[in-house]
């Protein structure tokens, strides 16, 4: 593939996207439809991995006088793509305002002290972007000691900058370049969500809500060198919790029509990324895995994971779909979720895990006090973080709900067996009763404990999914009860005789050796999936390793399973 544009994976600067001969999705129609639907505060609401912090870039470098001009050559940034057939809005916009633009995604910490130091620190370095300000003929005396407080720092590097002025900081900073470029201010705040969602997590809530809303407020409602703002976050917290007071304030979330091309991969970019890339064969696994999410009415592909898999593929480590979701931050909330969730919110989530679909009522503008406060709640965030969306318009204020694809459905899938695990170790005598029913052969015990378990989980029903990934979700619910014991050698999928048994364990100071096969039962014909099992263990000698390995007695079992029913069988 010489010659090919590279896959930006990771790459969130717009400059270096377009410098660094990376391969660009032409999202500059943003641009357009930003100028043509005027608000002077807009924030978006997308999942995390769609986009957002790229398309921030590239209105900094659109604005932002003087940013736009292509290094080593007299064009823009922006030639070729899909903004600069706009010649008017260009002449008019492209390179003429000031622009403040900061992220807010490492404004966190184990406190609220921690918290604004990191703060400062954000607002300090962009700050210091703007240095010429100290020779600027149109600053008065008091106007440069205000920009001396923002930018000045202690001997360990540390910005010094008051509270007071620190909630103040982007209104005056906004204030001092007016003054100098005699034009308002473009501000535009990535991530503006995440110091609440640590401060909730960490104790400090109404601290940070406080400072926030009165740092945003003076920003955006009392300020007259503001020209506009886009602020960008996942979840689309409530207008009375720091948004207060504020007019001319548009929303923009997944539900919304307008810019819904413009975060995420459509279907057309993605076919055409692939053609590019000579991975065409590859459409129908990208389709399955990535794609989905519908925004507005528009299907949508998560971005994050197109690129990383087309550089998997480019690079060769990989041919098959992979989870590149997972990596990129906490799935606590699904575990959380589940951890909560009653028999009929189980039930649920079993539907929606085979592929169903189920209708809630969705809250889109939350405070984090509400996201524990009930259930209901909870939904309203899988949906508004992406592990749920929409499908299909609102039907009498109620939203149909689904996971978008196999990726999420795998993070479910994991998280689920996750919490199981969890909650079967709380019982350590039901535990304890279930796996020594394995050593002594009481096929019963194993029978009743076994359904006990599968009871309390969740379920794959009997839909459309392959026998195999039925019958890997039993043998990993087993594999989870095992793997709890002390003294077990465990081992899955190892070779063993002429194949690869299911589950194999080795308890060497009893010196029994077990060999599992584990079957899905179609239409529930127990008796016939429990002797192939056993067929196929006796069959493959399955239990010539456990012997060479020392084992004295070996235990045979053939186990069938349907639903939350099962059968088992020695032999």
């Amino acid at each position: 593939m010489e010659g090919k544009a590279k896959l930006p994976m990771g790459i969130e600067n717009f400059m270096e996207m377009r410098t660094g001969g990376f391969y660009y999705v032409d999202k500059t129609g943003l641009i357009k439809t930003l100028l043509e639907n005027p608000g002077k505060v807009n924030l978006f609401t997308r999942p995390r991995r769609f986009g957002k912090t790229l398309n921030m870039s590239m209105l900094r470098y659109f604005f932002e006088t003087g940013s736009n001009i292509m290094p080593f050559d007299n064009g823009t940034m922006f030639d070729g793509l899909e903004i600069s057939k706009e010649k008017g809005l260009c002449d008019q916009f492209m390179g003429k305002f000031p622009v403040i633009s900061i992220t807010l995604k490492g404004a966190t910490g184990e406190n609220f002290t921690e918290a604004k130091s990191m703060l400062r620190r954000i607002i300090g370095k962009e700050a210091l972007q703007f240095q010429f300000l100290m020779k600027s003929d149109r600053l008065t005396e008091t106007d440069l000691r205000q920009y001396e407080a923002l930018v000045s720092m202690d001997k360990t590097g540390a910005f010094t900058m008051s509270d007071e002025l620190l909630k103040d900081s982007l209104q005056t900073l906004s204030q001092l370049l007016h003054r100098h470029y005699g034009k308002s201010v473009i501000m535009l705040i990535d991530e503006y969500d995440v110091p609440l969602d640590k401060a909730y997590q960490s104790g400090y809530y109404d601290s940070m809500v406080e400072l926030v809303r009165i740092l945003f407020g003076n920003a955006f409602k009392t300020n007259d060198s503001l020209k506009f703002a886009v602020l960008t976050g996942c979840l689309r917290i409530s207008k009375e919790s720091i948004f207060t007071g504020l007019n001319n304030f548009k929303i923009y979330t997944v539900k919304d029509v307008r810019y819904n091309e413009y975060f995420g991969f459509t279907d057309t970019e993605v076919k055409q990324m692939l053609e590019y890339y000579g991975f065409s064969e590859q459409y129908g696994a990208v389709k399955e895995w990535y794609d989905g999410y519908l925004f507005g009415s528009l299907g949508i592909y998560c971005p994050w994971d197109v690129i990383n898999y087309c550089g998997d593929l480019r690079d060769g480590s990989v041919t098959e779909p992979q989870n590149y979701w997972v990596n990129t931050s906490s799935n606590d909330i699904i575990r959380r979720f589940i951890s909560r969730a009653d028999a009929t919110t189980r039930n649920e989530i079993e539907l929606l895990v085979n592929g169903e679909s189920i209708r809630k009522k969705i809250r889109q503008e939350l405070t984090y006090r509400d996201l524990d406060s009930s259930t209901d709640n909870l939904w309203s965030i899988l949906f508004t973080t992406g592990y749920l969306t929409q499908c299909g318009k609102d039907d009498g204020g109620m939203t149909v709900l689904a996971i978008p694809n196999k990726e999420i459905q795998w993070i479910f899938r994991e998280q689920i067996q996750d919490w199981f695990n969890i909650e079967t170790r709380k019982d350590t005598q039901k535990l304890e009763k279930f796996c020594r029913a394995f050593m002594e052969n009481d096929t019963d015990t194993i029978e009743k404990e076994f359904a006990s378990y599968l009871r309390k989980t969740i379920s794959i029903r009997d839909t459309g999914a392959r026998k195999e990934m039925k019958e890997n979700f039993y043998h990993g619910i087993l594999l989870g009860l095992f793997g709890n014991l002390d003294g077990w050698k465990v081992k899955s999928n190892a070779e063993s005789g002429d194949g690869y048994s299911d589950i194999s364990v080795e308890i060497e100071d009893q010196e029994i050796g077990i060999v599992i096969e584990l079957k899905y039962a179609e239409n529930a014909a127990f008796d016939n999936a429990c002797q192939e099992a056993l067929k196929q263990i006796n069959d493959r000698n399955y239990e010539e390793t456990l012997i060479d390995d020392g084992m004295i007695t070996i235990r045979k079992y053939g186990i069938a399973c349907y639903k939350r029913r099962c059968k088992v069988i020695s032999g």
